[in-house]
């Protein structure tokens, strides 16, 4: 595990557990894997692994499915999220790294 990532995106839940705290079905789940909205890990046997995020991930997306939103405009909505928060990463770095630069030179 990377030190930086969080106990929150460890992948360590079966799909059984996740259906438990979703209520979502086993299908219902794979299916949203199907379509690109979650990504479970995969052990050396095949099976799913599953994080807190992803649940809470799949309880938005479950939500929204009732609202009447498409899985397209889910995936679409994710996709632009992910690039907003990466965007938000560098410009942080680079505020930090001119930071750094600039109190050493005082």
């Amino acid at each position: 595990m990377a030190s930086n990532e969080s106990y929150l995106d460890k992948k360590v839940i079966s799909i059984g557990t996740v259906c438990e705290l979703t209520g979502l079905s086993e299908r219902r789940i794979r299916y949203y894997e199907e379509r690109k909205l979650i990504f479970p890990e995969r052990t050396n046997r095949g099976i799913r692994k599953y994080s807190f995020s992803d649940v809470e991930r799949l309880m938005d997306i479950a939500n929204k499915r009732e609202e009447g939103i498409q899985t397209a405009e889910i995936r679409k909505e994710y996709i632009k999220q992910k690039k907003y928060n990466e965007r938000t990463m560098r410009e942080k770095v680079i505020r930090g790294q001119l930071n750094a630069y600039f109190h050493t030179r005082e």
